[in-house]
């Protein structure tokens, strides 16, 4: 069974969607103590929109998907289809393992000291929510999509504007959707948004107040401190699932547009980093990002009718080479990149702070491939100083990944005072079968991705077991391998 001492709220409700032509509000009511206190979630478009009240349930219920070890009832006031409630439970009961291994049990700056968990069981990671509709009711919707349109979801990182890029060099008819959710993540995509605004006809923007409710929520959560209060916090209080509540934001359009490819900047993640925590199965806070992830949408959106297909195209690649294939192949995509936790204010543009986890590793790639840093705003003193914080651990990257970009970068520069350790897959093409299996991208675009990946790397390969192994460019295009290397 869950904690009970985790229990925050009496109930979460979720008040019936409104829509209108442009917008799409619901309230959310916290029960606490007998009392309830309201917030209105709000999702705003620039053009109409069909009015598909699905769609406003979806994007609707997603936040609380977060708060399921927390609440004993979330309550939805409106009738929701039998698919979209097992999406949500299947959600939330992933989620909550999550958030309790990387929240709880390991806990964030924000957790009060006296509700971390001194013995750790499995079934405390279970949510103790029960789910109540308004009833069940199917709704479907007829939506026929075309493939050679394909949403790219833009998040002015390395990633999400390497995926625009290779999709437009493909030949696919791109939309690059960008979410304002009025949060600190916005200033991190303005320099992208302003260059896709003005090059770009078909790009596309949602505002919401989605980053104000989790705040709100959490604030009033009594197991919590600070939550709003630290300007360069590089986590956030609980929240663990919210990337489908962007791409739930733009159904709407992709309805309109009959998009029938839904691109995440997702990168490669070493899965022999994913270990059970005490018997809990968990994603390192990363599941939304996940090829899991990918897989289980895909196949809710066929189950659901609208045969959406959600992947990553830079899946295979790591850090090091997106930033490679970004800085060489695209240079007028790679200086709008702001990968950083503190983006800040200076005159008309937006710059990274320089010193956070994500500048810390965005700063080792650029020098591993010396690439100037200096191109997208760090400073000299950013330079100078980036072996004094990796030597305190304060990057988050994959361990071969960091002692081979080391290794990189002291051949680069022989005064670098960090030695690294050659690992020669990190400069492959990456498949496995879990972060990055090697059917997972379509195989129209398969071919053609891979031609342009191999001009950047060393070749492919697979891990087997606990072992890299090299496999043929056949073998990765065909999505299939011998029993050799399978075994």
């Amino acid at each position: 069974m869950s904690l009970p001492e985790l229990k925050c709220f009496d109930y979460i409700a979720i008040e019936r969607p409104r829509i209108s032509s442009r917008r799409i509000k619901a309230r959310y009511v916290l029960g606490i103590d007998g009392e309830e206190k309201g917030y209105e979630l709000v999702h705003s478009y620039r053009e109409r929109i069909p009015k598909i009240e699905a769609f406003a349930k979806l994007m609707s219920i997603v936040p609380a998907i977060n708060y399921g070890l927390f609440t004993p009832e979330i309550r939805f006031e409106f009738t929701l289809d039998s698919r979209d409630m097992r999406f949500f439970e299947d959600m939330m009961r992933v989620t909550a393992r999550d958030i309790f291994v990387n929240r709880i049990a390991n806990p964030s700056e924000f957790l009060r000291p006296e509700f971390v968990p001194k013995e750790i069981k499995p079934e405390m990671a279970e949510p103790m929510a029960k789910l109540t509709p308004e009833g069940i009711e199917e709704e479907e919707i007829d939506f026929e999509p075309d493939y050679s349109r394909c949403a790219v979801m833009l998040s002015g990182g390395k990633e999400s504007l390497l995926t625009y890029g290779l999709m437009k060099e493909l030949g696919c008819e791109v939309y690059p959707f960008f979410y304002n959710e009025s949060g600190a993540h916005w200033r991190v995509a303005v320099p992208a948004y302003r260059w896709f605004e003005k090059n770009e006809p078909n790009t596309r923007k949602v505002w919401s107040n989605a980053d104000r409710l989790y705040t709100f929520i959490e604030r009033n959560m009594r197991i919590l401190h600070g939550v709003g209060r630290r300007k360069r916090a590089e986590v956030y209080p609980i929240r663990l699932f919210f990337f489908e509540g962007y791409a739930f934001a733009f159904l709407p359009l992709l309805y309109k547009y009959s998009i029938g490819d839904l691109l995440f900047g997702n990168e490669y993640d070493d899965p022999r980093s994913y270990e059970p925590f005490h018997g809990i199965e968990h994603y390192n806070a990363t599941y939304d990002q996940s090829q899991d992830f990918e897989l289980y949408m895909t196949r809710w959106f066929a189950e659901r009718g609208l045969k959406i297909r959600q992947w990553s195209a830079v899946r295979p690649l790591t850090g090091l080479i997106v930033e490679r294939i970004l800085h060489s192949r695209y240079p007028e995509l790679f200086v709008l990149q702001r990968s950083c936790h503190s983006v800040h204010r200076e005159g008309d543009d937006y710059v990274p702070c320089g010193t956070c986890f994500k500048c810390n590793g965005i700063l080792t790639f650029l020098l591993a491939n010396g690439i100037n840093p200096r191109l997208i705003k760090y400073r000299d003193w950013h330079i100078v100083t980036l072996p004094e914080r990796l030597r305190k651990g304060l990057v988050r990257l994959d361990r071969d990944e960091l002692e081979h970009s080391l290794y990189l970068i002291k051949r680069r520069f022989p005064n670098f005072p960090l030695d690294g350790k050659p690992h020669w897959y990190v400069e492959m093409v990456h498949f496995d079968g879990k972060s990055s299996r090697i059917d997972a991208i379509p195989r129209e675009f398969r071919e053609k991705l891979y031609s342009i990946f191999e001009g950047y790397t060393r070749g492919y390969a697979y891990l087997k077991g606990n072992k890299w192994v090299r496999i043929t460019r056949e073998e990765a295009v065909s999505g299939a391998l011998g029993k050799e290397k399978e075994n």
